[in-house]
Formats: structure tokens, C-alpha cells, sequence
């Protein structure tokens, strides 16, 4: 798959979010997307995934089975989660009795069996990011999209999805993330690319050690008056909710812990710091 000079902006006269993008995307490759928050990263996510389409530019050779994991599933669909899975099943083609074996054992596989009958509303945000993650494995993907698919995930879940990356690749299927821990899949990328200003431009790969000590910054919104899971300090943010510092090895485990209060705090950015 290649993208060749791609460019992408929202209105005739709107600023440029990505332009000059040219990226080879091998079969079996594993490629990282860096840059910070609202730099683009995203954008250029739907864009390999097929779901915008550039305002200038050429994506060719995408493959078939194309799948995508967003940083926020819809859950509020009139389905439940096994319902869901197997209607997509279906919709990528598989047999009924196929579709509903495989969106049964998505399900299995990352921890969420127990919740087949609940309705999508009514799933906690780890849980709804399980069966996101499930939706994209259930027709064996040529082309594996993550958009920060980790986050709200438990730390059994996100070794499950580590595993489930390195099956694609092995398979010969191409796998594009994003993601905020500067750790994640660490030594398993084939290439890395940073969004800086419009442009992609790559990234060399860290010498050992590289990710020690890195920082992440996250912006939460709780429910009014309540307080932080643990209290974990964290100083007020402008336009209202919090800011936590955390180690990056820490980040899964204090946005898990966030997404999946009662009731769940709202994640707004999370951001590496230099």
C-alpha cells in the first residue's frame, strides 16, 4: 500500500492538517505514528484506514479486509456486544454460524464473554474497547488501523492485543498504530513516522534504554466533586478538569483506572511530554 503526495484539510479554504505525505506501507510491515495531540495523527489514521479521503494525492493498493480500531468506539448502538460482533461478521462476509462463532470467541479471547448479552450502552469504556478490538480481528485484516487502541484496556486485554498485532504481521498484514505510551510494542516496528506541522516525516529508532524516565501528561474531566481514583494529585487544568504527570509505565494503568470509574472520567488529551 502507498500514499503518494496525500494532503487533507476540512474546507476549500482551510488550513492544511497533512500535506506532501508520501508513506510505502509493506504487507507484513509494523509502522508507528508519533506527533502530538491534535497534530494530525489521527487524520492520517482514517486515511490509510479509507474512511476520509484525501483532498490531494493517491492511496493505492490498500487491501480488501481493512479494519480499524478508533480512539473512541460508538457504543451507544441498540445492539448488544455479541449481536454487534456477529452483524459485522456477516457484513465482512462470513457464514451466520461462522460470524457468530468468531464475535463469540473475540470476546473470550480478551477478557468480555461475560458481557455478550449486555447491550453497547451499557458497557463500561474497557469493556466497549474490547469488543472495538474484537470488531477488528473477526475477518483476519490485510490492514490492521490502531488509534490509541489501547487505552481503558486492562493489562491482560493490551497483552492480548500485543500478541494479536504480532499474528497479523506474522500473517503477512500490515499494522499502522498510534499510541501514547512511547513503549508500546517497543523493538517490534518496522518504521516510525512523526506528524510535524503538515508533514510525516521519519523517526529514527530508539538505542536501548530510550524510553526511560519519558512522561505522560493527561487531561481528565470527573464528575463534578469527585474525586481521583487513588488520590492521585494532579493540578487544575484550563478549561476545567485535571492534569496528571505519570510515568509512561504508569499511563495504562492510571487510564484504566479513569475510564473505567463509576461514574468514568472523560479522557480529553493524553500527551508525551519532552
Amino acid at each position: 500500500m502507498n500514499l503518494t503526495g496525500v494532503g487533507r484539510r476540512y474546507g476549500r479554504r482551510g488550513p492544511w492538517v497533512l500535506r506532501g505525505v508520501s508513506l510505502e506501507l509493506p504487507r507484513g510491515a509494523l509502522v508507528r505514528i508519533e506527533g502530538g495531540n491534535g497534530g494530525g495523527k489521527s487524520t492520517l489514521l482514517r486515511l490509510v484506514a479509507g474512511l476520509d479521503a484525501p483532498t490531494e494525492g493517491r492511496i493505492s493498493g490498500r487491501p480488501r479486509r481493512t479494519a480499524y480500531v478508533p480512539e473512541r468506539f460508538p457504543a451507544a448502538l441498540p445492539l448488544t456486544a455479541l449481536s454487534y460482533l456477529t452483524h459485522l461478521g456477516r457484513v465482512h462476509g462470513l457464514p451466520g454460524v461462522e460470524a457468530a462463532r468468531r464475535a463469540a470467541d473475540g470476546l473470550e479471547r480478551f477478557g468480555a464473554a461475560a458481557y455478550g448479552r449486555t447491550p453497547l450502552a451499557e458497557l463500561s469504556k474497557g469493556t466497549s474497547q474490547k469488543v472495538a478490538v474484537a470488531q477488528a480481528l473477526l475477518a483476519e485484516p490485510g490492514l490492521l488501523v490502531l488509534d490509541e487502541a489501547w487505552t481503558g484496556l486492562d493489562a491482560s486485554a493490551r497483552a492480548e492485543l500485543d500478541r494479536a498485532v504480532a499474528e497479523r504481521t506474522a500473517a503477512g498484514g500490515t499494522v499502522v498504530f498510534v499510541d501514547h505510551d512511547p513503549r508500546r510494542l517497543a523493538g517490534a516496528a518496522d518504521a516510525r513516522h512523526r506528524v510535524e506541522g503538515a508533514a510525516l516525516v521519519p523517526v529514527p529508532a530508539p538505542s536501548a534504554g530510550g524510553t526511560e524516565g519519558v512522561r505522560v501528561r493527561i487531561h481528565a474531566v470527573g464528575p463534578t466533586g469527585g474525586p481521583l481514583p487513588r488520590g492521585w494529585p494532579a493540578a487544575p487544568a484550563p478549561g476545567g478538569g485535571v492534569l496528571l504527570t505519570v510515568d509512561a509505565g504508569r499511563s495504562d494503568e492510571v487510564l484504566h483506572e479513569l475510564l473505567n470509574a463509576r461514574p468514568p472520567w472523560h479522557i480529553r488529551t493524553v500527551e508525551e511530554l519532552p
